[in-house]
């Protein structure tokens, strides 16, 4: 083999293990690349799902606030809607009483409540009242139960009032007080009776 020759074959082989050495550096920096990209893209993915959770338990907690908000609105307007109800019904309720006490058998019950007074007494001094809209109505009320009757000082709506005063005792057969605690023990009661 010539020099030439000798020469042509090293720098052959030189440039093959260099070519070689060149491939397994570009193939090793590619492959560092590779795993280095597929980390990031990994790493990436992962971030993504960590603010896809978070962006999810954000929009239920901000979907969750909205509803008890608007619940409590509705609850509130309900509310009001009941009250407006109630008051209107209990308006209702008292001119139906203002009705009953202009006819014949408000003065029969009036009788009948003055009567169960005088047995509970049993003889034990009592003051009898009836409201000041029913003055008129005194003189045959005494005359139909045989007791002295007093005229309220104050508006209890229609009724009796009595006083045993010995025995610390209220009897209240007024209707300003049957009305009152009616209208607050009244609660609407929904279809499937649930208030």
């Amino acid at each position: 083999m010539t020099l030439e020759e000798k020469i042509a074959h090293m720098q052959a082989t030189s440039m093959e293990q260099a070519r070689a050495e060149s491939n397994a550096i570009i193939d090793a920096h590619k492959e560092a690349l590779e795993k280095l990209f597929q980390d990031h893209k990994e790493e990436a993915l992962r971030q993504s799902e960590t603010r896809i959770k978070s962006e999810t338990v954000n929009a239920k907690s901000e979907l969750n606030k909205a509803m008890a908000k608007s619940q409590i609105e509705l609850k509130r307007k309900q509310g009001q809607i009941q009250l407006e109800l109630k008051n209107r019904l209990f308006e209702e309720v008292h001119q139906m009483v203002l009705e009953y006490m202009k006819t014949e058998k408000y003065e029969d019950y009036l009788i009948a409540c003055i009567k169960e007074a005088v047995t509970f007494a049993d003889g034990e001094e009592m003051v009898i009242y009836i409201n000041p809209s029913d003055e008129h109505l005194r003189s045959d009320l005494e005359d139909a139960t045989g007791v002295i009757l007093t005229i309220s000082q104050e508006e209890f709506l229609g009724g009796m009032r009595a006083v045993l005063r010995g025995r610390n005792i209220l009897i209240d057969h007024s209707f300003k007080t049957a009305i009152d605690n009616e209208y607050n023990d009244f609660i609407f009661m929904g279809g499937d009776g649930v208030a």
